[in-house]
């Protein structure tokens, strides 16, 4: 999970979408979307009223068209909320539009509004009967108000579903709820398709039969499930709990202490051998139709919302959730596929529901921090990490997210004194530990203590991991620029700035830093190559195109050097740096000008802990 702040640029362009999204719906003169989603709700029969005239506001009110195109243009920026309501609308107006009605019934499950996307797909499947999304959601509805004989009828009435994986797997514990755990594997056993998909059907056969209380069974299921994969973390668990109750404690103690090797501290496993030590045995990891329905949608959504199936992996993830409001992992799921989408709103609220009692509460508060503070409510990020550690203060994670939280906000002397407990709670830092170093190491040079900052940036380059390309460049660069640019060990510097370009040639920052690298040696016309590059890796950075525009001026290409300072005024730079970029629009560079701003920190501020 990562623990640093998301990226403001990638928001910044989800603003700007929303805002040319409102122009053009204004436009168009079909709708005025400044209005608030929770206002269109209030409506019945109108979306978005706020038009400059009763009689504009009443076209509004009775227009389709505008309904459908504030719709579609919210789907671009993924707002189901907004495009949920906006179907719906269009659909009230023309309900009859069959295509109007799928899209309504896809956005309001993908937006998690399941209890009213039921009846839509009620009628949709009068439209289509094989409409498989909609039998899909039907069958849930009826597994979670234990009709599992309908809900079979439902999954069965898709379209080849023997063969499908969701039908077949949600099929099986539909059986498990009528009583009849054998069944449900032998349908579970009967799918077909893709060698993948043993894993699947051992871990639920093993599953099934665990919940029905057929030990035997269930232990030959799951172990085999883990023979094949013992590095996944639910099969790791259930494999676990079933040998604390089937065989004994011990055996139970080495199945996690072999993952924790693999993925160390995860909170769930610490968990468990926490319950372990104190002699107790773990309960199966599912007990019923309902949460192994939920497992199985939670399942298959976390691994589409990996393979770039995320409209598909929201709806899974929601209706694992409805089934099972408190499935920590389809909590923590959902939550990280809204980061992903750079909605940090939507996952705030969905971290918000991750039960206290988990062992996972903590991890979602972190997240949670970081995406007030993407939201720009940073003493509320703040708060909710020092309450954290004030509970807990080892926590190493709460602290490097507050460390973060306070480098990318420029604080650096305080991010620095974060760090600096992290670092004490570690007796024997490792390999694991290069990036405390690291971001300490920015922050005291940011600070202006540069002997300090030398220390711990030579620490992190002797500890990070020689296969960590992007992290050993990325230490590398950061030493190696600062001592050039400070005028001592020139040769060394520049040795490493070149190898950290070798390592990640396609990183437009870090050959922004050789070029500058260059220019700050007078070797003008090397920094003009590398300067170039790095303008084809990162055109609208303006911290790149200032730097390119000091190096043409010095090999006397002067009207390059006015459009790209020019360039660099238009792409919003740091208030600090704007002043100095007029400045050179207006009188140009002389001799003794002092050069652009530095490089090394420009990606640092805000990235997260490298891979």
């Amino acid at each position: 999970m990562p623990c640093g702040p998301p990226d403001r640029d990638d928001e910044r362009a989800i603003v700007t979408l929303r805002t040319l999204f409102r122009a053009l719906v204004l436009a168009a003169g079909v709708a005025a979307v400044s209005a608030s989603v929770g206002e269109a709700r209030s409506a019945p029969n109108v979306v978005l009223p706020l038009g400059p005239t009763p009689a504009f506001r009443e076209a509004l009110r009775v227009s389709v068209y505008g309904n459908v195109l504030a719709a579609r243009l919210a789907a671009t920026v993924r707002d189901t909320s907004a495009a949920s309501v906006y179907w719906r609308a269009a659909l009230r107006q023309d309900p009859r539009n069959n295509e109007i009605l799928e899209r309504a019934f896809v956005t309001t499950l993908a937006d998690g509004n399941v209890e009213e996307a039921m009846p839509l797909a009620d009628r949709l499947i009068q439209v289509d009967r094989q409409h498989r999304l909609a039998r899909l959601a039907l069958a849930v509805r009826s597994i979670k108000t234990r009709q599992f004989q309908t809900a079979r009828s439902h999954l069965s009435a898709a379209p080849r579903a023997n063969a499908d994986l969701t039908s077949a797997l949600l099929t099986g514990w539909t059986f498990l709820g009528s009583g009849d755990a054998p069944a449900g594997v032998a349908a579970v056993d009967r799918l077909t398709g893709a060698d993948w998909f043993q894993l699947f059907k051992q871990f639920h056969a093993g599953l099934i039969f665990d919940a029905a209380g057929r030990r035997a069974d269930a232990g030959r299921r799951l172990e085999e499930a883990y023979k094949q994969d013992p590095t996944i973390l639910r099969i790791v668990d259930a494999y676990g709990r079933w040998a604390s109750r089937a065989r004994n404690l011990d055996e139970a103690r080495q199945v996690y202490s072999a993952f924790d090797k693999v993925v160390p501290n995860h909170p769930m496993i610490e968990d468990a051998q926490r319950r372990l030590r104190e002699a107790h045995t773990l309960p199966p990891l599912v007990r019923n139709a309902q949460s192994g329905s939920a497992e199985v949608l939670y399942g298959l959504g976390s691994a589409l919302s990996r393979q770039g199936g995320e409209d598909l992996a929201l709806i899974y993830l929601q209706l694992a959730r409805w089934l099972d409001p408190e499935h920590e992992l389809a909590i923590l799921s959902l939550a990280d596929l809204y980061e992903f989408l750079k909605l940090p709103q939507r996952a705030i609220g969905v971290y918000d529901d991750m039960p206290q009692s988990s062992p996972l509460y903590r991890n979602a508060q972190i997240q949670r921090a970081l995406n007030l503070d993407l939201l720009d409510k940073t003493d509320d990020a703040r708060k909710v990490l020092q309450d954290l550690i004030a509970k807990k203060p080892n926590d190493l994670e709460a602290l490097q997210a507050l460390g973060n939280i306070l480098r990318s906000r420029k604080i650096f002397a305080e991010a620095a004194e974060v760090y600096t407990k992290a670092i004490a709670l570690i007796p024997n830092p490792d390999r694991q530990h290069w990036v405390y170093f690291y971001f300490r190491g920015i922050s005291y040079e940011r600070s202006q203590q540069w002997a300090k900052a030398e220390v711990d940036l030579k620490r992190a380059m002797e500890l990070v991991p020689e296969g960590n390309a992007r992290g050993r460049a990325q230490v590398l660069n950061y030493l190696g620029y600062s001592w050039v640019d400070q005028g001592i060990n020139l040769d060394e510097g520049l040795r490493l700035v070149r190898r950290a370009v070798e390592l990640t040639p396609e990183d437009g920052y870090i050959v922004d830093s050789l070029g500058w690298a260059y220019y700050r040696m007078g070797r003008f016309d090397d920094a003009v190559t590398e300067l170039e590059r790095a303008i084809e890796l990162k055109p609208e950075d303006p911290v790149v195109n200032d730097h390119l525009g000091d190096a043409y001026w010095r090999v006397g290409r002067q009207v390059e050097a006015y459009f790209q300072w020019n360039h660099a005024r238009d792409l919003k730079p740091e208030p600090d740096d704007l002043p100095r970029i007029l400045n050179k629009i207006a009188n140009g560079l002389r001799d003794d000008a002092s050069p652009a701003g530095r490089t090394t920190g420009q990606a640092a501020q805000t990235q997260t802990a490298p891979n």
